[in-house]
């Protein structure tokens, strides 16, 4: 399939066994997307080994400050010079043609698995993904999509606000805001597969059959809504969004808190 002609989505993947539900997830996909006329690529994480932990090894040649490593540095350097190691530039060039990025995983200590994150800190390097005079929505891929798909070991009810374990929207803040957004994508609300390991087969179809009706509109739907970096800048948004965090904080320990309380040690 000509690389001009056809658009791209890169579904990358990280689960160890072919019969999880997160691989029937992704083959839904897959097949959805196909048929659509997508070209679809899949970086299956465990299959490749790909190597999570970001160390020296990504550099070819020598480092630029050997005596003290900075990883974000050096790799900036690495990436304009073409110095990066073949697997993490093999996952760029994926990045690249990509027109929408899927992440898909079971949620880990209310994150991504080790193995996805460790994609995410070597792949999306400085330079190549992010710089500090293009980030948020004005970063380097504002023209690409990416969304998270997942699987909880949770049910819903334990993932709202009044949950046990909180908003599923703060538990996605860093991911969402803090690492696709901030390299500029236009990030899709997430796709949640509530604890299917504890749901009847049944409900597991069904689920599957709500993923399979979303995809056929996916690309045309709207984009989460984040903070604009102008704003930000001109009238001070950040102090706005953190008065908006605090206030319910504010409210339950009123006897602690006050508004010229510091509100660093909270967060």
């Amino acid at each position: 399939m000509d690389l001009l002609t056809s658009k791209t989505v890169l579904i990358v993947y990280a689960h160890q066994s072919p019969g999880s539900f997160n691989a029937a997830v992704r083959e839904v996909a897959m097949e959805e997307l196909k048929e659509q006329g997508y070209r679809v690529v899949v970086s299956d994480l465990y299959a490749m080994n790909f190597r999570a932990n970001a160390t020296q090894d990504d550099i070819i040649g020598d480092l630029t400050n050997p005596e003290l490593f900075q990883y974000g540095e050096e790799t900036m350097h690495a990436w304009m010079e073409g110095r990066l190691s073949d697997d993490i530039v093999a996952e760029q060039r994926k990045v690249l043609e990509a027109e929408l990025i899927i992440f898909q995983f079971p949620l880990y200590w209310f994150s991504v698995p080790a193995i996805m994150k460790g994609w995410m800190d070597r792949v999306l390097t400085q330079g190549f993904a992010f710089s500090l005079q293009n980030m948020y929505n004005n970063g380097i891929f504002k023209e690409k999509k990416a969304m998270l798909s997942f699987t909880t070991g949770a049910t819903q009810t334990m993932f709202r606000p009044d949950g046990i374990n909180g908003d599923i929207n703060v538990t996605l803040w860093p991911l969402q805001n803090g690492t696709l957004h901030f390299c500029g994508f236009q990030v899709l609300p997430p796709q949640v597969f509530w604890s299917p390991a504890h749901c009847p087969p049944p409900v597991r179809t069904a689920m599957l059959d709500g993923w399979r009706a979303r995809l056929k509109g996916l690309l045309a739907e709207k984009p989460l809504t984040f903070a604009p970096c102008d704003d930000w800048h001109k009238v001070n948004y950040c102090l706005n969004l953190l008065s908006a965090f605090l206030k319910p904080i504010r409210l339950n320990d009123h006897n602690k808190w006050t508004k010229t309380n510091k509100p660093c040690s909270r967060i």
